[in-house]
């Protein structure tokens, strides 16, 4: 039995879904590895199981009301949100799953889901046919969206009669995830993490900039995932429509490729890993126009003279100390390999990340990619097509187990 349980406080949702039986087992296995647990449940789950057994078993009242028992004194939802480590809903009813998504806030159950300030983990339970609808996967994706987990509907016979996907994950499976999300969340514990994401946006006049097609996903996704696994997370982000969830980020939001290089150089000193994801301009205008500049009458043609920006992942591998880790990203059209390699050894980087535009559905815009893993001294590991924040875990993965320093 893994230790990664004990002491952690866990609040536990029920809702009204034929699988809410499992929660009993859940409860028991969370209470066994030393776990404190608190149950909510929505009224109508308590037609499903009694709050009794999951009181009994939790060793703790439930609370299925804003007041108790009329008497003037009320459970409260921030100071419930406050207290947990993590918030599972098990079984996550359609109705809850697409309450959550859109900020639905009517009974106890909703309230604390909106004030919470951990992580919180939905476990999907309900027919096929409302499992593969269109809402609910709408509902689903929007969930992943503001950061919150999944753990995937199983396939098996379901209390409609149907076989299909719908069915809640078992209590001991959900007692796996929990362990293996706390067990990642320590490896980076005590680490400074700082990372760059999305593009630099270089002016041309005031109303016009110089850019590139970065979206700031896998950056995003690598300090989402970093701060999960404990990391104190400063992010150095350029234009992008991504939200920071986790409150262990500090978001620092810029435009230019200077003022990504002012902030980083502010931060380098106390960073253990430095992870540049973001994609910078390599040049920038040598003159601003302070108007916009207008279309002149017969023009059919416009010069603008560029000059080099400084280049931050050079000029801070020059500082890097030996104590401190250096990741770069490469995007190359051709000579990938060969190109990547020498960028190590011109910004003294001990990794580089290669994206490649040759396969489908990896690089700028998509929600997927794949990477290549170059280290200085020549090894390489290739991570197939894969969706990014689950990406952005195995590289966190792989390079605390190579490079813990």
């Amino acid at each position: 039995m893994s230790d990664n349980l004990v002491n952690k406080k866990i609040i536990l949702v029920v809702t009204a879904g034929i699988a809410a039986y499992k929660a009993a087992f859940l409860v028991r296995l969370l209470v066994k590895q030393k776990a404190e647990v608190k149950v909510l449940m929505t009224e109508s789950a308590t037609q499903f199981i009694t709050p009794l057994t999951l009181s009994t078993l939790s060793k703790n009242s439930v609370l299925i009301d804003f007041v108790k028992d009329k008497t003037g004194q009320w459970n409260n939802h921030v100071d419930l949100g406050l207290w947990a480590d993590v918030i599972i809903f098990a079984p996550a009813t359609a109705d809850t799953i697409a309450k959550c998504a859109n900020g639905i806030c009517d009974n106890l159950v909703q309230a604390v889901y909106l004030s919470a300030k951990c992580s919180v983990i939905f476990v999907p339970a309900m027919d096929l046919d409302m499992y593969k609808h269109a809402s609910t996967q709408n509902n689903i994706t929007l969930l992943k969206k503001y950061g919150n987990l999944i753990i995937p509907a199983g396939f098996g016979e379901l209390a409609s009669g149907l076989v299909g996907e719908g069915r809640m994950a078992e209590p001991e499976e959900i007692i796996k995830y929990i362990n293996n999300f706390f067990g990642e969340k320590q490896i980076l514990k005590e680490k400074t993490i700082l990372i760059t994401a999305g593009a630099t946006q270089e002016p041309i006049d005031p109303v016009r900039y110089i850019t590139n097609h970065s979206t700031g996903k896998m950056g995003y996704a690598l300090a989402e995932n970093a701060a999960n696994m404990g990391a104190n997370v400063i992010l150095v982000s350029g234009k992008t429509n991504i939200e920071v969830i986790n409150p262990n980020i500090i978001l620092h939001k810029v435009a230019t490729a200077q003022e990504m290089y002012e902030i980083c150089q502010q931060n380098f000193q106390k960073s253990d890993w430095i992870i540049l994801a973001a994609a910078v301009a390599d040049y920038k205008m040598k003159e601003v126009a302070n108007q916009k500049i207008k279309k002149k009458e017969g023009q059919n043609e416009m010069i603008l003279t560029l000059v080099e920006n400084v280049d931050i992942a050079a000029t801070l591998g020059k500082q890097k100390k030996e104590n401190q880790l250096l990741v770069g990203f490469a995007l190359e059209t051709n000579n990938e390999f060969e190109n990547a390699k020498k960028k190590i050894v011109k910004k003294n980087f001990d990794v580089i990340l290669l994206n490649s535009l040759q396969t489908k559905g990896a690089g700028f815009g998509t929600d997927t990619n794949e990477i290549m893993m170059i280290s200085k001294e020549g090894n390489t590991k290739i991570y197939p097509l894969q969706d990014k924040k689950e990406l952005a875990k195995n590289i966190l993965i792989d390079l605390f187990e190579e490079y813990s320093l």
